[in-house]
């Protein structure tokens, strides 16, 4: 086991694009890390920087006390899983999960031992005899996972490994690559654009954006106070709502007379757009205390829950979370009062949390 250090880390094409702009990262050994962002934020090249198979333009990567900067990847002592599972087809699963020992030479014996051991971990005894083409998607990723524990690597790199799993196999994946890191105690550095995947698996959750890092830490801190405007809107689903403010009788108002409580400081003189979660709102009847005019534009029923979109300040999408019990048409006048603590503020121009 080992942990990652990335410093520094800059990689410019020969075009002039910058796919990642002095990134730092620093994580720990045992620490299941994810990277989060969008399409062409850098999250994927900074892990192939981080696996050799990308050379940086500037910038230091060390993985334990080794720096790697100038290792191919098989010196790394790394094993990356993809997003495509890359298995022999004319292999047995017992036979792929044997191929990156047998292609090191290592003696018969321990081979055996490596696969019994990784096809007990991830659950494969029944699907040792059979090739890829008689397994299901979620199977082969399994059997990917375990071909990549085979090897007993420092770190696991994992490059989106789920996205062509249907839902309910992702979440029976995500539950299988916790458990087993979680017993392993192998350094993981997980990349994804799900924000489910990262808030369920991360012992801390990495945030880019163009390149750089917005934010990092535990899911609840990403949750509960974004570091920016993007990752405000990015993390939550319904992503938080962000409402311009103005500080009046020490306390933030919104333009449709919203009230917000304040944070201890706030500046003076600025834009400031607030935070609100949509289970920190609450709709209810017209004219209520301490409640604000708004209007219902729809209202989603989930099951479990209503998410309702409110017109409020002259702003057609306002998010409220309510339980399924609560049921408003649209059309329908509505009060919108604020429940919660004093919410993060950000200033517009420079997008970043001040309060």
């Amino acid at each position: 086991m080992a942990g990652i250090e990335v410093t520094a880390l800059h990689k410019r094409y020969p075009d002039g694009t910058v796919a990642v702009d002095h990134v730092d990262l620093s994580i720990g050994d045992g620490e299941l890390f994810v990277m989060l962002g969008p399409s062409g934020c850098g999250k994927t090249t900074t892990l192939r920087a981080i696996a050799g198979l990308e050379r940086q333009t500037t910038g230091d990567i060390r993985i334990g006390d080794t720096l790697v900067n100038d290792l191919p990847p098989a010196e790394r002592d790394i094993a990356m899983v993809f997003q495509f599972y890359a298995l022999y087809p004319h292999l047995r699963t017992r036979d792929n999960l044997a191929f990156p020992l047998r292609a090191e030479g290592l003696p018969k014996a321990e081979v055996r031992e490596r696969v019994d051991e990784a096809a007990r971990l991830m659950r494969l005894g029944p699907l040792l005899d059979r090739r890829p083409h008689r397994l299901s998607g979620g199977e082969q990723q399994r059997v990917a996972l375990a071909r990549a524990l085979v090897r007993r690597p420092r770190a696991f790199l994992m490059d989106e490994p789920l996205t062509n799993l249907d839902a309910e196999l992702r979440a029976d994946m995500r539950t299988e690559i916790k458990h087993l890191q979680g017993e392993l105690g192998t350094t993981m550095v997980y990349v994804t654009h799900d924000q489910v995947e990262a808030m369920s698996l991360g012992h801390r959750i990495a945030i880019l954006n163009k390149g750089r890092v917005e934010q990092i830490g535990t899911p609840l801190e990403v949750y509960d106070r974004p570091a920016s405007l993007f990752c405000a809107a990015f993390i939550g689903s319904p992503p938080m709502n962000l409402i311009e403010v103005e500080v009046a009788d020490g306390k933030l108002r919104s333009q449709g007379g919203l009230v917000l409580p304040p944070p201890p400081s706030l500046p003076r003189d600025r834009r400031l757009v607030a935070g609100v979660r949509p289970e920190a709102l609450e709709v209810t009847e017209p004219g209520a205390e301490r409640s604000a005019p708004g209007r219902v534009v729809s209202a989603e029923w989930l099951g479990d829950e209503v998410i309702a979109v409110v017109d409020h300040g002259g702003r057609r999408d306002v998010r409220v979370r309510m339980p399924p019990t609560v049921r408003f048409a649209a059309g329908a006048p509505v009060g919108l009062r604020h429940t919660g603590g004093p919410p993060p503020v950000y200033d517009v121009s420079t997008e970043e949390l001040v309060a």
